[in-house]
C-alpha cells in the first residue's frame, strides 16, 4: 500500500447536493478513481471536522455524511477496488492532532489572507466566526501532509490551501528534516489531472453566478433529491436572454449556455453535438422542455440508484479503510512528535 503514490481528494460531508456538485465535482472524482486506481493509491475522505466550521444542524450530520457517501457510490465511486479508501476524518485522531502541531507554526497573517475566510466570515456576524473557519487551512494541511499525498485535484477556491499546505510542509521539512511529503504545486495538479477542474454549473434564475445550495430560494438550484417534476418546474423557469434563438456564449448568453451544457453533460453527447442539435432554435420554450426532459430522467435513474445502495457494505468500506489510514497517519504523526520533542526519538 505504501509503495504507490498517493492521490487525496475530499467527499462532502453534509448539505443537499446538488446537480452542480454532481456535474462539476462528483462524477469528475469517481471518473478519476476509476482511472487511477491501481497504479495510485486513492485516498478520498470525508471531511467531517471541516463541515461544522460554519454553523449547520449538527442533529443531521452523521446521517448526511453516510447519504452523501451513497450519492458518490450511487454515482459509480468504486468501493470495492483494494486501492481506493473511504473514511471519515474525524475517525483518525492523527488529523486533529497534527493540526495541533501545525498551528503552533502557522502565522495570524498567514491565515487571515486567505480569501475563502474573508468571503464565509464576512457573511457572518463577528461573535459567530469561530476559530476552526479561520485555520481551516491548516486542518487541511495536516489532511494532505499525513499521507504522503503528492497528487490533489483543486479548485480555484482551493489553491490557496494547497499552496499553504505547500508553504507549511517545507517548513517544518527545514526545520526539522523530512518529515512531509510536499504536493505537487498548482499548476502541476491540473496538468496531472488533465481535465477543466474550473467547470461550474450555473445558477438557473442567476446566471451570473454558480449553482449554489445557498440561494436562498432554491429556484435556481436543482438538488439531487428534487422530484423530476420539480426539477422540471425550475428548468421552465430558468433565466434565458433577449437575443431570441439558442446559441452557445458562455459571456453574452449565459442562461441558455449553462442549459446547453447541462444537456450536454447529462445525455453524455458532446458539447459540439449538443450545440449542433439546438443553436438557431428560436422556441426558448422547446428548448427548455428538451432540457426538463433529460434533466428528470437523470433525477429518475439517479434516485432509484442511490435508493438501491445497501448501507451495510457502506460501513464495512468505512471501518476497513479507517483501520488503515489510522495506521498510516499514526506513523507520520509519530515522526513528527518526535522530532518536535513530544516524543523520544528511535
Amino acid at each position: 500500500m505504501m509503495s504507490k503514490p498517493v492521490i487525496l481528494t475530499g467527499l462532502r460531508a453534509n448539505n443537499d447536493l446538488t446537480i452542480g456538485n454532481y456535474l462539476g465535482a462528483i462524477l469528475p472524482m469517481v471518473d478519476m478513481a476509476k482511472k487511477r486506481a491501481g497504479e495510485y493509491r486513492v485516498n478520498m475522505f470525508v471531511p467531517d471536522l471541516h463541515s461544522f466550521t460554519t454553523p449547520i444542524d449538527h442533529g443531521q450530520l452523521y446521517d448526511q455524511v453516510i447519504n452523501n457517501i451513497k450519492v458518490y457510490i450511487a454515482a459509480g465511486l468504486p468501493i470495492d477496488h483494494d486501492d481506493v479508501y473511504v473514511y471519515r476524518q474525524s475517525y483518525v485522531p492523527a488529523h486533529s492532532e497534527l493540526t495541533w502541531i501545525l498551528d503552533c507554526f502557522t502565522g495570524m497573517g498567514e491565515m487571515s489572507r486567505m480569501t475563502q475566510f474573508k468571503d464565509k466570515s464576512a457573511k457572518l456576524s463577528e461573535d459567530r466566526i469561530s476559530l476552526g473557519l479561520f485555520n481551516y487551512p491548516v486542518l487541511m494541511a495536516a489532511d494532505i501532509l499525513l499521507y504522503d499525498a503528492s497528487y490533489v485535484p483543486v479548485g480555484d477556491d482551493q489553491t490557496q490551501h494547497l499552496e499553504f499546505t505547500r508553504d507549511i510542509g517545507e517548513r517544518m521539512n527545514k526545520q526539522f528534516g523530512e518529515l512531509f511529503t510536499i504536493p505537487l504545486p498548482v499548476p502541476k495538479q491540473h496538468e496531472f489531472f488533465g481535465k477543466d477542474q474550473g467547470l461550474r454549473i450555473r445558477d438557473l434564475v442567476d446566471p451570473t453566478k454558480k449553482m449554489s445550495k445557498s440561494d436562498e430560494t432554491g429556484r435556481g438550484v436543482i438538488f439531487l433529491s428534487d422530484s423530476p417534476e420539480v426539477a422540471t418546474k425550475k428548468i421552465m423557469g430558468a433565466a434565458t436572454d433577449s437575443f431570441g434563438e439558442v446559441a452557445f456564449d458562455s459571456k453574452e448568453r449565459p442562461g441558455v449556455t449553462n442549459l446547453l451544457t447541462i444537456l450536454a453533460l447529462l445525455s453524455g453527447k458532446p458539447q459540439h453535438e449538443v450545440n449542433a442539435e439546438w443553436e438557431g432554435k428560436t422556441s426558448y420554450g422547446d428548448f427548455k422542455k428538451g432540457v426538463a426532459e433529460v434533466v428528470a430522467s437523470f433525477l429518475t435513474d439517479f434516485q432509484a440508484r442511490l435508493a438501491a445502495v445497501d448501507e451495510q457494505p457502506v460501513l464495512s468500506k468505512l471501518e476497513q479503510s479507517e483501520v488503515a489510514m489510522r495506521a498510516l497517519s499514526e506513523k507520520t504523526l509519530l515522526r513528527t512528535q518526535q522530532a518536535v520533542g513530544l516524543r523520544p526519538k528511535s
